[in-house]
């Protein structure tokens, strides 16, 4: 999720996913369809008494709409910068905050492990998101009754934003409910096993939340898969985390003297059939014993047959490589690896020189290995090739 870059506070990229221009003006359409349900209920609600007949007419509730839709997506910003600022003070890096289809998004380069700043980090949104309710309900009371446009506006957005807050105070995690309880958690458990334990909880919400969506809100069906969907993803990547935790990427690689190469000069056609003969997908490209550039089978692929005899490898390979020295930690591997939508890394040693490779399945075999053995399984494993060397 990068999304439109549209400015930055703190230093914080602010950035616009595509989602949030659909959703905007959608969002603007509804409120202004429901213009008067939306008044008596805050009429009811505050004790006020709005002229709905001034809300209507016109082209005044799609001022309105825009108005509180525009609104509201603010307070969204506001309650993401609430969460962003605390994580900054305690001296975590904010990547951006993104306006998206469910609202907001704080993205972290790095996500807090101890209880207390998780706690902390994750409260700070729900108690601006409150506060923001609070200002708006004080202009509400202060606006003369004549101001009936503005008003409706401020108690829209006073109503909203306590709704928002208690919504996201659910134990839906990974939203801000669900990083609560995981902090609670960890007190006095493993932090992975605290996601663990937080992420079941929000599959069982989400799963409930997506039965009462069926019969009131298709939206809401939306949102619950979302929720299981991240919950998923980061009790994963958590438990990864752990596993691979004094990892490094000489420990799972595939050396230097195991590695398959292709020479810049190989034809397109030799590549082939290396690739069929030993069933790769990809090779690291050499010149003069030093690596030049990664070659896969897609890259292969953009040759027309009847041309793979007159084409190089060097033509159609990627000269922009990403890659890891090999005491890189495996986690930071795969991190590289899912920035770059690759699936295998060259290993660069201090020297410059090719050291090995480390793919998508070394990590996922590793993974396997350490969840039934350990990680010291995967060092006597490798015992052997260090010794060869």
């Amino acid at each position: 999720m990068r999304g439109i870059r549209i400015g930055s506070a703190f230093g914080i990229p602010i950035r616009l996913d595509f989602t949030f221009l659909l959703v905007l003006p959608l969002f603007a359409w509804l409120i202004g369809a429901d213009v008067a349900n939306l008044a008596a209920v805050i009429n009811d609600l505050f004790g006020s008494a709005i002229a709905v007949d001034e809300l209507t007419a016109g082209s005044m509730p799609w001022i309105l709409g825009t108005a509180a839709a525009v609104g509201l997506f603010l307070c969204v910003l506001l309650h993401e910068f609430g969460h962003s600022l605390v994580a900054m003070r305690y001296g975590y890096e904010i990547d951006s905050i993104t306006l998206w289809l469910f609202g907001g998004v704080a993205r972290f380069t790095e996500m807090p492990e101890d209880w207390k700043q998780e706690f902390a980090i994750a409260v700070a949104g729900p108690i601006v998101s409150v506060l923001l309710g609070v200002v708006s309900y004080v202009g509400f009371l202060a606006l003369p009754g004549s101001q009936a446009a503005a008003k409706f506006v401020l108690g829209y957005l006073a109503l909203t934003n306590v709704v928002l807050a208690a919504f996201n105070m659910l134990p839906g995690f990974p939203m801000d409910g669900g990083r609560v309880l995981r902090a609670l958690l960890a007190r006095n458990r493993p932090h992975a096993r605290a996601t663990q334990i937080a992420a079941e909880v929000g599959k069982v919400f989400a799963f409930l939340l997506g039965i009462f969506g069926l019969f009131q809100n298709l939206f809401l069906v939306a949102l619950a898969f979302f929720i299981y969907i991240g919950a998923s993803s980061e009790a994963q990547q958590t438990v990864m985390k752990a596993a691979f935790q004094d990892v490094t990427v000489r420990d799972i690689m595939t050396p230097r003297e195991d590695l398959h190469t292709i020479e810049a000069d190989a034809s397109i056609s030799d590549l082939m059939d290396r690739m069929f003969r030993e069933r790769h997908t990809g090779y690291p490209v050499m010149r003069d014993g030093r690596l030049v550039g990664m070659v896969t089978l897609n890259d292969a692929r953009s040759v027309r047959e009847v041309e793979r005899d007159a084409y190089r490898v060097e033509e159609v390979m990627s000269r922009e490589i990403a890659s890891v020295t090999p005491d890189a930690g495996a986690m930071d591997a795969l991190t590289v690896m899912q920035e770059h939508n690759v699936g295998r890394l060259p290993v660069i040693d201090t020297a410059g020189d090719l050291a090995g490779i480390v793919s998508r399945t070394d990590l996922m075999t590793a993974f396997n290995i350490i969840q039934t053995s350990g990680s010291e399984e995967i060092r006597r494993r490798r015992e052997p090739s260090v010794e060869a060397r």
